[in-house]
């Protein structure tokens, strides 16, 4: 019983001696928290130079080929109705214009089991801007003649990548009618499906 209570009493000093060593390494431990404080703001910061400089870099990468769609530029300011975009084409080297016939086509067309639903995105594709410019003056014919052809189709037709291309080219051919009307020698030079949903 005596070793026992000897052994007590020499963890009481143990314990004793071991708060009083906490209490003079607390500010030692104070001034590491310190430095711990320090040392994550300096990370902090240069973590967020770095993201500044990553988007400073990224955004002086894009404004080149701004600059420069700019300069070549009438074709993409200028039009009212922002649809056109240059873009250059490598077959010819000219630019390529653009525009999209906003709203997507949604149409109900031919099936044997249910009626089917058919949404497609359609952009026209243009070297010489009279073209797309006489497209856009008669876009209620041409959403017209389009909404005509796409109900008019045959869903087991339409699954295959030959049937969606036929499509495209018999679509293109019913623009390039009703262009032939409004101009003299401009002619649009493709149909783009930039979507195509079958339900």
């Amino acid at each position: 019983m005596a070793r026992l209570l000897l052994h007590a009493s020499a963890f009481e000093i143990l314990t004793e001696q071991n708060m009083a060593e906490a209490k003079t390494k607390e500010p030692q431990a104070g001034g590491s928290g310190k430095g711990m404080k320090i040392l994550i703001g300096v990370m902090a910061l240069l973590l967020m130079v770095a993201i500044g400089a990553v988007s400073y870099l990224l955004g002086h990468r894009s404004a080149p080929a701004a600059t420069a769609e700019a300069a070549s530029g009438e074709h993409a300011s200028g039009h009212a109705d922002g649809r056109s975009e240059s873009s250059s084409d490598p077959k010819g080297g000219h630019d390529a214009l653009y525009l999209a016939l906003d709203p997507p086509f949604v149409v109900n067309f031919q099936s044997d089991t249910a009626a089917r639903f058919l949404q497609v995105g359609v952009q026209l594709m243009a070297h010489d801007q009279k073209a797309l410019d006489a497209a856009k003056a008669s876009e209620p014919a041409v959403r017209n003649a389009l909404v005509m052809l796409f109900s008019s189709q045959d869903a087991k037709t339409l699954v295959s990548r030959d049937g969606k291309e036929k499509l495209r080219s018999d679509a293109l051919d019913e623009i390039r009618k009703i262009v032939a009307e409004r101009t003299q020698g401009a002619t649009l030079d493709a149909v783009y499906f930039t979507s195509f949903v079958m339900q």
